[in-house]
């Protein structure tokens, strides 16, 4: 559904505009409705999720058992840091003070599609994060086994 990678900017206010090429799939999907979290897996950026697909997410997340330290941990921070956000008319959100700074957003960001979310990177990290991972994909020999029938 969502994928590519597009240089956007925040305004002043933490607005960020979507790419016209995702404003009408936004709204035919969840009606402009927005759900944006931290990611978990250690790198500083944000997930974006149309709120149908967040919904989906999150009930999972609900089921997950509560003495289990690790679900737990996923629970607090994906559930609790979780904004609903609206799309207003030209297709920008405010992205809340908290959110923009666990991900350190400057001026210049980066919008990466992910099939059914969005990751936003500030630009800088995001390009020295894709680097990194470049160069430890020329590093390794060998694919993990469930990668191997993989035809790209």
């Amino acid at each position: 559904m969502f994928r590519g990678v597009a240089q956007i900017n925040l305004d002043i206010k933490g607005r960020m505009a979507f790419p016209s090429r995702y404003r009408d799939k936004l709204i035919q999907s969840s009606d402009g409705q927005i759900m944006v979290t931290v990611d978990v897996d250690g790198d500083q950026c944000l997930l974006i999720y149309p709120l149908p697909e967040w919904e989906r997410i999150e009930q999972k997340l609900i089921r997950l058992p509560t003495l289990n330290r690790t679900a737990r941990r996923l629970q607090r921070l994906l559930i609790g840091h979780a904004t609903e956000c609206q799309l207003d008319g030209n297709g920008r959100i405010l992205l809340p003070p908290p959110l923009r700074e666990f991900a350190g957003l400057g001026k210049k960001a980066v919008l990466i599609g992910q099939g059914n979310k969005f990751e936003l990177w500030d630009e800088p990290a995001w390009n020295e994060r894709r680097d990194q991972w470049l160069a430890e994909a020329a590093q390794e020999n060998e694919l993990p086994e469930e990668l191997e029938a993989l035809s790209l």
